[in-house]
């Protein structure tokens, strides 16, 4: 049975109404989370810097949705090279006005080794609200000084960074230009790396392209306003809900405002551009699952190097068992022949 709203003096903005107002709770929820366990997290550090292969073995262990985008030459760097993973909230933990919590930064921090030349690699996120209602994470890409010849992602992540930086160019001359930015094609090194991407095979690309990742272009003044719009127009239905004359006024005034016209073509032309499309999805699981759970996954480890030892002891006794019992059984083998041969004499 389906339910009709139309019968109903409930609306669908008054769904939506509830949902975010959850959703304001929740965000709430998670900046007083970060405040409380900030001390532990600094203990937890703290402690775990004194265990060798701390990080490796906890990644070592990552859960599937993490695990799948690391290669076998990823973990050879990874497994030999990382000394630590954390996280920071970073607009929360700074008081950034109008900063929201679910804004996040990975610091991966490496040893010497044969691939780069940096010992700490910073991949930030923020959360952003874009005119047409989308929220979400968007980046940066982050650039890595590969050693020669020993780049993982293949050139695709230099590629991004140039064409980042070609478009922050293009968009602040239209800006200074035209009041606005606007997106007209793509530029020169957008072009070469669109022709990267179709001529690789992007499946079983490496761990490392994550730090290209960058996501719909939603400015932080974009957001600001979104967000201001979206809570005045909820504040606004709020108001006028007294009476079914005032809802209805509501809503011609809400059908009477232009709707925000979403960047479709933009919006797919950013993507052909991802390296590492699932870069989001990642952040989310590092921040929430693999962040938290760290020493959940480092115990997981260690019970399992401690089955792989078990396991190798039992064959090791099997294995001598065998060898007696072969033993035993040339011996007597031994004792039978020479009287073989005595009766065939």
């Amino acid at each position: 049975m389906s339910a009709a709203l139309e019968e109903t003096p409930v609306s669908y903005e008054d769904l939506a109404d509830i949902e975010k107002e959850f959703d304001d709770v929740e965000t709430e929820i998670i900046r007083q989370q970060i405040a409380l366990t900030a001390p532990l997290y600094t203990r937890r550090s703290k402690t775990v810097s004194q265990i060798p292969n701390f990080w490796p073995l906890v990644l070592e262990q990552a859960p599937p949705d993490i695990d799948q985008y690391i290669q076998p030459s990823d973990s050879a760097l990874l497994l030999s090279s990382l000394l630590s993973i954390s996280v920071s909230h970073f607009e929360a933990e700074s008081n950034t006005p109008g900063g929201d919590p679910r804004s996040v930064s990975v610091t991966w921090e490496f040893a010497p080794n044969d691939y780069f030349d940096d010992v700490k690699l910073v991949k930030k996120f923020w959360y952003r609200r874009s005119r047409d209602g989308w929220c979400g994470l968007v980046s940066e890409p982050v650039g890595i000084r590969w050693k020669e010849g020993r780049d993982l992602t293949g050139g695709l992540l230099g590629l991004v960074c140039k064409a980042w930086e070609a478009e922050k160019n293009t968009a602040a001359v239209d800006t200074k230009a035209n009041g606005k930015a606007k997106k007209e094609g793509l530029t020169p090194e957008q072009k070469v790396l669109k022709r990267k991407i179709e001529n690789t095979g992007m499946g079983g690309l490496s761990f490392f392209a994550w730090f290209g990742f960058i996501g719909r272009r939603v400015s932080e003044e974009e957001s600001r306003d979104a967000t201001r719009i979206e809570r005045e127009k909820r504040e606004k239905r709020k108001a006028t809900k007294a009476s079914t004359t005032d809802s209805e006024g509501a809503e011609q005034e809400a059908e009477s405002e232009p709707e925000q016209d979403g960047d479709d073509d933009g919006e797919d032309i950013d993507m052909s551009l991802e390296i590492f499309p699932d870069g989001d999805d990642l952040a989310v699981s590092i921040t929430e699952d693999l962040w938290p759970g760290a020493i959940k996954y480092f115990t997981q480890a260690q019970e399992q190097d401690a089955l792989s030892d078990a396991d190798f002891e039992s064959d090791d006794e099997e294995g001598s068992a065998a060898d007696e019992d072969s033993a035993g059984e040339s011996e007597g083998d031994g004792e039978d022949r020479p009287k073989k041969k005595q009766r065939s004499s």
